[in-house]
């Protein structure tokens, strides 16, 4: 079973808060999950980030894998960093450099 921690929206229409879950890969977005991580409030000012380092930290251990919001959240909550201490190497995921475009110049100038 493939495990990932990823965000679970709730609230009202137009008005988002997430949950930061620990959920099989695929079970819908909003649907079943095996456990609540902690929550984020984008809505307030400044935005609201509450995790559960150690429960969030055990899971990835475990080998689950966050999505790319998810690993943003974790690493504004510090989980990234004390992964990194406590095994000395780079996260399993990194988020991936953008390709640059580089534009044509039109030769009917």
């Amino acid at each position: 079973m493939a495990v990932k921690i990823r965000l679970m929206r709730v609230g009202k229409k137009k008005q988002p808060t997430y949950r930061v879950v620990v959920t099989d890969a695929r079970s819908p977005r909003d649907g079943r999950f095996i456990e609540i991580l902690g929550q984020y409030e984008p809505r307030r000012e400044p935005s609201l980030i509450n995790i559960d380092a150690d429960s969030a930290l055990a899971w990835i251990e475990k080998g689950a894998q966050p999505t790319e919001q998810a690993s943003k959240i974790l690493g504004i909550a510090g989980v990234w960093d004390t992964y990194q201490a406590k095994h000395g190497k780079q996260a399993a995921v990194k988020p991936k450099p953008r390709a640059s475009v580089a534009k044509k110049k039109d030769a009917s100038a």
